[in-house]
């Protein structure tokens, strides 16, 4: 009776074992940066992003172009010919014009951030959809960012996989 019993309660912990593990299902890793990159969406984003980003450095050297001629203006002789208030306005504007100046960084940094977030942001969601897509048609119940992860099996990595689903391959 006690190998009967043994056998039973054999069977029942291989069964819930073969069960857990079925329910668990796969575990693959992607790197999302290797699939953004290798999106074509992204090379579009990166040359927008630049062009965006050279406009606002004009717009910069046009403030300290316009700063500069205005500070000439008024360290030169030319100033004799207006009168007090007309040089305290100009003064009052080439004051405004600093703040511009010293504020256009920070501007500069938040516009060119809310552009690329804009830019990027359905690259991503299309990478993310792409690697749902993968890991639900092929039954993977997890699927970690490779670059946390120390080690790995080349056979979980799900990138040519996620590659193949956007068309890149």
């Amino acid at each position: 009776m006690n190998k009967t019993a043994f056998i039973l309660l054999f069977t029942g912990a291989l069964f819930s074992f073969a069960t857990r593990s079925a329910a668990q299902g796969k575990t693959g890793c992607v790197s999302m940066s290797e699939v953004i990159d290798a999106m074509p969406e992204t090379k579009k984003a990166d040359s927008t992003l630049a062009k965006y980003k050279t406009e606002l450095e004009q717009q910069f050297q046009a403030y300290q172009a316009e700063y500069s001629e205005q500070a000439r203006f008024l360290s030169s002789a030319d100033t004799a010919k207006y009168t007090k208030p007309i040089l305290n306005l100009k003064r009052q504007s080439l004051a405004q014009l600093l703040g511009k100046l010293q504020g256009y960084d920070q501007e500069a940094g938040a516009l060119f951030n809310q552009k690329r977030t804009a830019l990027l942001q359905p690259i991503q969601k299309k990478a993310e959809d792409a690697i749902q897509q993968v890991s639900k048609e092929n039954g993977f119940a997890f699927v970690f960012e490779k670059e946390g992860l120390h080690v790995y099996p080349p056979s979980a990595d799900i990138l040519p996989l996620v590659k193949k689903k956007l068309g890149l391959l």
